[in-house]
């Protein structure tokens, strides 16, 4: 059984090489995540480096899920951070090993997605993922709500053009 942590910025720099090789296996699965294979090291580690420079402005927030010691997943909390958007997050990245999927992991993951979300007083969370893809599925069990589709949003890692499903979730402030 594995665990979630929240990490610092230099907790963050620590796991860097895992952080690395995970977002890897995640595009050369087929997810593009906002990049095409093959994903480089150069590549996969400026995006860690840009993310835990937004962690020390507290604009960021990165969970991992660990297990023997590695990490096999992650999810962020985007935080809005205008005067008028400050109970809201931005789901992003929430990323599982392709070897360790199916186990309950992102579940896991959004569960405590809500709890850290809770704490910072953000009681609106929006996320979107490829339509047709398992992600989409998991967020509708998890409470999400199905907002639309935006067609023809990003390229697949194969070169073609695919949608994206935009869900929101809001919180109950009082629990």
């Amino acid at each position: 059984m594995g665990s979630i942590k929240r990490l610092s910025p230099s907790e963050a720099r620590e796991v860097l090489p895992d952080l690395v090789s995970l977002l890897q296996d995640i595009v050369q699965g087929g997810s593009s995540v906002g990049f095409l294979p093959p994903l480089i090291d150069e590549t996969a580690e400026k995006f860690w480096l840009e993310t835990i420079e937004d962690i020390k402005r507290n604009e960021r927030v990165l969970l991992v899920y660990r297990e023997d010691g590695r990490i096999i997943g992650t999810a962020q909390l985007a935080l809005a951070t205008r005067q008028n958007g400050l109970h809201r997050v931005e789901v992003q990245k929430m990323l599982v090993h392709s070897q360790h999927r199916k186990r309950g992991i992102g579940r896991a993951l959004l569960n405590e997605v809500d709890s850290v979300a809770r704490q910072l007083n953000r009681t609106l969370l929006v996320l979107d993922t490829e339509e047709g893809s398992a992600a989409e599925n998991l967020y509708a069990n998890c409470g999400y709500t199905r907002v639309g589709v935006i067609p023809q949003f990003a390229l697949t890692t194969e070169g073609s053009l695919i949608s994206t499903v935009v869900f929101y979730k809001i919180l109950d402030s009082s629990l």
